[in-house]
């Protein structure tokens, strides 16, 4: 049986979750509902959950807040939020499970299976301080959770040279000369990066604006990085790609 807290400041939300984990959740047993910051740091600490569904806003307070206070987190965390742009990309960079308000049952299963097929604690762990460090940091998100076969790899965007799909999968260079596979595919890195330092150049290929060195002209054209990889530029993709170098 896995031990839960759900940390809410709002009733109709807790009586939501209350009966989502009754309906689908018949290994889940509630031990609080807490509605602060405060409240919910003894609960955690007194009743060692397995996982906690937290409120991003808490009254005046953050979920946020209250994980920096933790000596340890040794238990799962699944996000409940309101549509916040910044805080979702912020999620989906850390690679952490978060529930959009009003809670969806399809949303809500998902998050459970995710959450039953977790390996490591240590992950949840590595991804709450890339989460918190960005979040701290609004100006441009820093750091990146790459899912791969075997867990989590922690980047900083700005050693990511390029992207370059491989069906389902991703391989990611980065200017140490490291590769790394990722279990997701290209467009997932498109979606979630900053457009302003990462383009798409082709279906295949999405790069570091910050390491071009060149570009040749052509029917769409060729950049050559700094690595001097060569990469080619679709005819369609061409005039933005301009736009973007200010040429």
């Amino acid at each position: 049986m896995l031990k839960a807290i759900i940390i809410d400041d709002e009733q109709h939300c807790i009586n939501r979750l209350d009966s989502l984990i009754q309906e689908l959740g018949k290994d889940i047993h509630v031990l609080a509902r807490c509605p602060t910051v405060e409240i919910a740091k003894l609960e955690i600490e007194r009743g060692f959950p397995d996982i906690i569904f937290l409120d991003i806003q808490i009254g005046n307070d953050t979920g946020f807040n209250l994980l920096k206070q933790l000596s340890t987190i040794d238990f799962e965390i699944i996000f409940t939020t309101s549509y916040d742009s910044y805080a979702l990309k912020a999620f989906k960079f850390s690679a952490l499970d978060y529930l959009l308000k009003p809670i969806d049952k399809s949303d809500f299963i998902s998050a459970l299976q995710k959450l039953r097929q977790q390996k490591s604690l240590k992950d949840t762990s590595n991804k709450i301080d890339i989460l918190l460090q960005n979040i701290e940091n609004r100006e441009s998100l820093k750091k990146i959770a790459i899912p791969t076969i075997e867990g989590f790899q922690m980047l900083d965007t700005h050693d990511i040279v390029r992207f370059q799909s491989d069906v389902n999968y991703t391989h990611i260079f980065t200017s140490t000369k490291k590769k790394i596979t990722a279990s997701k595919s290209i467009k997932y890195f498109e979606d979630i990066l900053d457009e302003d330092c990462f383009f798409r150049t082709h279906k295949s290929h999405l790069i570091n604006l910050e390491y071009i060195d060149t570009y040749t002209k052509g029917k769409g054209g060729y950049i050559t990085l700094i690595d001097q990889t060569k990469i080619e530029v679709a005819v369609r993709r061409k005039e933005e790609l301009m736009r973007k170098l200010k040429y």
